[in-house]
């Protein structure tokens, strides 16, 4: 099933089951709690377990390719990246790890701060989906090859469907090429 569509579906129910629950009974606020507190501590255990792998594993192999330009600063080139496998990798966990991170302040702040509850229940299954959905724990930890939807880098997924014009990853040997020549970007990441 597609991720999009299941993320959906899970939504869905997730809102179904938080109108069935009776928010004002200290004991369900407690175990829905508890329930993302557990679905945080899973998420960030599976991103630091791909973490130690990946430097376990570590893969050297240089990896080149062409960043979108970032047109909200003005970029009308890509930038040349030159990078490992292994650090390409590190910057796709250390992301992942940050994201768990800005959720948990999020949702801290809607749940403590502002009293909402119902979030707390959505956020308790949809990170641990997320994070054995990931590229970077389906190659690591399950073993699948880097090919296809998993090679790297990694494609970004459009906020807008595809819609976000052109945002793609540029690996062909004439980018790559080009931009080496017009000195965009090039430096290596350690």
């Amino acid at each position: 099933m597609n991720p999009a569509i299941s993320n959906l579906v899970i939504m869905l129910v997730m809102m179904q089951v938080s109108k069935k629950l009776d928010f004002e009974n200290p004991t369900t606020v407690f175990y829905v709690r508890v329930a993302f507190v557990s679905a945080t501590i899973i998420t960030l255990s599976v991103y630091l377990y791909t973490r130690s792998v990946i430097l376990k594993k570590n893969d050297l192999t240089t990896l080149k390719f062409v960043s979108p330009p970032n047109s909200l600063a003005g970029e009308t080139e890509g930038k040349l990246t030159v990078t490992t496998v292994k650090e390409y990798d590190l910057e796709q966990v250390q992301s992942a790890i940050k994201g768990v991170f800005t959720t948990l302040a999020m949702m801290g702040f809607m749940h403590l701060y502002m009293k909402y509850t119902n979030p707390l229940v959505m956020q308790s299954i949809s990170p641990v989906k997320s994070a054995f959905e990931s590229n970077i724990v389906q190659i690591h930890l399950f073993g699948k090859p880097a090919s296809g939807d998993l090679k790297r880098p990694f494609k970004a997924a459009s906020l807008f469907g595809g819609f976000g014009g052109n945002n793609d990853v540029k690996t062909d040997k004439s980018s790559i090429e080009s931009a080496e020549k017009a000195g965009n970007g090039g430096v290596k990441q350690d």
